[in-house]
């Protein structure tokens, strides 16, 4: 079955557990709980196509992935943020302490930096939604910015110019609240 949130995504859930495909182009992932599960469906695709099984992933979309028993890295060799933008505001997570807008763009667009999933953590959703408000000194647009951890781990961000004029603060959060609400929707 396809998901309705990524066609290139597909879904299977035989009686074990659920086996998830990700298909781009030429190149797939497949993953599961149960690896005879997973057996049976290589088994049957590649009776349909050809394929070659590549073993463990290590490359895809540019990305390359390394693990041990417990814990993923995923790299990307080139620059995450092309072009690191200094918002003046804070994310502030839930009974902690602030965390710079900017320290969290030039982290992430550091060289050859990781991004760390370990296998150990708690599967807990956290978001982070930030707006300046008139942030731009020529249109005088805001910009809108949100991150997503699973765990610890940093799974999806953003930093963008919102489309339209902001009349408030209060306006430029809440487009900010949308675009983040969006994003949680889609993960």
């Amino acid at each position: 079955m396809a998901s309705h949130y990524d066609f290139a995504l597909f879904l299977c859930c035989p009686d074990k557990g659920t086996i998830l495909l990700l298909l781009y182009v030429d190149d797939m992932i497949i993953t599961g709980d149960d690896f005879s599960d997973i057996q049976e469906l290589k088994d049957f695709l590649n009776q349909q196509f050809e394929m070659k099984n590549l073993g463990y992933l290590s490359y895809f979309l540019g990305l390359e992935i390394t693990h041990s028993i417990d814990r993923f890295y995923i790299t990307q060799a080139n620059k995450i943020v092309d072009t690191p933008v200094e918002v003046n505001a804070h994310l502030t997570p839930s009974g902690g302490k602030p965390l710079s807008n900017h320290s969290l763009y030039r982290r992430l667009g550091t060289l050859f930096h990781s991004l760390f999933y370990s296998a150990q953590s708690p599967l807990v959703l956290s978001a982070f939604s930030v707006a300046d408000w008139a942030g731009d000194p020529i249109d005088c647009k805001s910009t809108t910015g949100y991150c997503f951890l699973l765990s610890s781990s940093l799974i999806s961000w953003r930093s963008k110019k919102q489309t339209h004029v902001a009349h408030s603060n209060i306006e430029a959060e809440y487009r900010a609240f949308v675009d983040t609400t969006s994003e949680l929707l889609w993960l």
